[in-house]
């Protein structure tokens, strides 16, 4: 196990990415082809979140899934307002277009637990230096209400 973690991390190229980063850009730039083709409104939405459900299903860990489901969950009962999409082939959710969380499955770069992160749109500022991205490792009823009260205070 360890060296297929090693083999996905070592950079195979000159650029100093490693695979599963190569991989994470390919799949953005899949995803970014497959936006500028689809319609606007309730059908691009509508197909957002399928392709969102797809790659929480395709993970290839059934913790991974069960964890990815219950956050997408949680986030959308927090906040319906965000639009559920994928991004570098992740699940994420927008607002007004932008990025302002997203789901890193454990199994997306072979680390040790699964990310809830926030991008800089989230309004999460607390002084001068504050998280931006939590370790999950699984999601009871302390979990939900300090995802929500996250997901929410995110918005602004």
């Amino acid at each position: 196990m360890a060296d297929m973690a090693d083999k996905s991390r070592a950079s195979t190229g000159n650029d100093g990415f490693t695979a599963d980063e190569r991989a994470a850009m390919k799949e953005r730039a899949a995803e970014l082809r497959a936006q500028a083709k689809r319609a606007k409104g309730a059908a691009k939405a509508e197909a957002e979140l399928n392709d969102l459900l797809e790659a929480i299903a395709k993970l290839p860990d059934e913790s991974d899934r069960a964890l990815a489901t219950t956050l997408h969950e949680v986030i959308m009962a927090a906040a319906p307002q965000l639009a559920p999409r994928t991004w570098y082939g992740m699940p994420a959710y927008a607002l007004d277009g932008k990025v302002l969380c997203f789901v890193q499955p454990a199994s997306k770069f072979d680390t040790r637990y699964t990310t809830l992160g926030f991008n800089d749109t989230a309004q999460l500022d607390d002084g001068a230096m504050w998280p931006a991205s939590f370790a999950v490792t699984k999601v009871g009823a302390a979990e939900k209400k300090a995802i929500t009260e996250l997901v929410s205070r995110a918005i602004g």
